[in-house]
């Protein structure tokens, strides 16, 4: 059997090596010291952000941006469908109840549409949600010109779910820079890995409270003084050395993906690729395509990781969840489609051309049976 294929698998190396040799011998194994405080002005100064903080993960940053912004128990959050759990999660651990809503066919984020009339019916009620939290998906930013107009016209914050776009770029604007607050992840399969983690990025007053809350809600006092429950959520000195290296590295890691989505489009020519709207840079985090109608993507994905190469369908609706059965939904005929004919293939910046082109031979040889 062929080495296995991984679908995004991290890309490291001496540099990485180096950073961790460099916190380890420095004995800041805590999670605090001088890497975890490069990383966030690393990070600050790669996306034009304001302030940032580094968290353990990308889920903890959600719960903190909608506890920053008061979320209480039976708050209702606007929650896009087409997403990644930890999107909706991050709503629950607040105490919120996701409403879910379906996306648009030219970003495949949330439809700015659709919240525009479900805003106007919950104003006539006087029962607008609490949040918004559209999600920036395998790299294509979330149409926020208009995302960002319908929820100033109704008065409710946006916390946008970044995790897969760091890289991309909405003319001079970086993802992650968009709402109220927005949070990014470097999970392992991630563009750019700190292993385990993420970021919540925002304006400095916003960061100082999600970092406050963020180590177990401590005051500034020498013995341990709480007035309000905090969460064991910062990221360690040693995992955000490795930050710091990925981060130097990831343009080039952008590059490549771009020329990966490039290669597939040039050999899949009857798939029809993600669709990037209004996103100038996207980070081709994963290349993901729609099969032809009757192609049936959990059978090819099966079929390859027979073969050792990794494919995986596009992400399953929340709304078609069994644990979200009972939540509103808004629409559903765009993300359902998504689901019912996306496929992700193989995207890591460390795949060869050979990789490639066993990849595609692999889903040709499936496809046709």
């Amino acid at each position: 059997m062929s080495e296995r294929i991984f679908l995004s698998a991290p890309h490291v190396g001496a540099a990485e090596r180096e950073a961790l040799l460099r916190a380890f011998d420095s004995n800041w194994i805590a999670p605090v010291g001088p890497e975890l405080n490069g990383f966030e002005d690393d990070l600050k100064a790669y996306t034009g952000a304001s302030a940032c903080v580094a968290l353990s993960s990308g889920t903890a940053g959600l719960h903190l941006a909608l506890l920053e912004l008061g979320i209480q128990p039976g708050d209702e959050v606007v929650v896009q469908s087409f997403t990644f759990a930890a999107t909706a999660f991050g709503a629950v651990h607040a105490g919120a109840r996701p409403v879910f809503i379906d996306s648009e066919r030219s970003t495949w984020g949330m439809d700015p549409d659709l919240l525009a009339q479900f805003l106007a019916e919950r104003a006539k009620v006087d029962r607008l949600p609490k949040a918004v939290l559209p999600v920036d998906l395998y790299g294509s930013c979330a149409n926020y010109e208009r995302l960002e107009q319908v929820c100033a016209e109704y008065g409710v914050p946006m916390i946008c779910d970044a995790a897969e776009a760091l890289g991309s770029r909405v003319g001079d604007r970086s993802a992650g820079t968009f709402g109220h607050s927005a949070v990014l992840s470097f999970n392992g399969n991630k563009i750019m890995t700190t292993s385990g983690g993420g970021a919540l990025l925002g304006s400095q007053d916003t960061v100082d409270r999600v970092r406050y809350l963020s180590t177990q809600a401590r005051q500034p006092v020498l013995h341990y003084e709480h007035t309000e429950i905090g969460f064991n959520y910062r990221m360690s000195n040693i995992l955000a050395a490795l930050g710091r290296a990925q981060l130097a590295g990831l343009e080039p890691k952008i590059g490549r993906r771009q020329e990966i989505a490039d290669f597939y489009a040039e050999r899949l020519t009857d798939v029809a690729w993600c669709p990037h709207g209004s996103t100038t840079r996207p980070n081709r985090w994963l290349t993901v395509g729609l099969l032809p109608n009757g192609d049936d993507p959990h059978a090819i994905c099966i079929a390859m990781n027979e073969q050792n190469v990794e494919a995986r369908p596009a992400w399953k609706p929340m709304h078609l969840q069994p644990v979200f059965a009972e939540n509103e939904m808004i629409g559903g005929e765009v993300c359902e489609n998504l689901y019912a004919r996306g496929i992700c293939l193989p995207s890591g910046s460390v795949l060869s051309d050979s990789d490639l082109e066993r990849v595609v031979q692999t889903m040709q040889s499936v496809r046709q049976g």
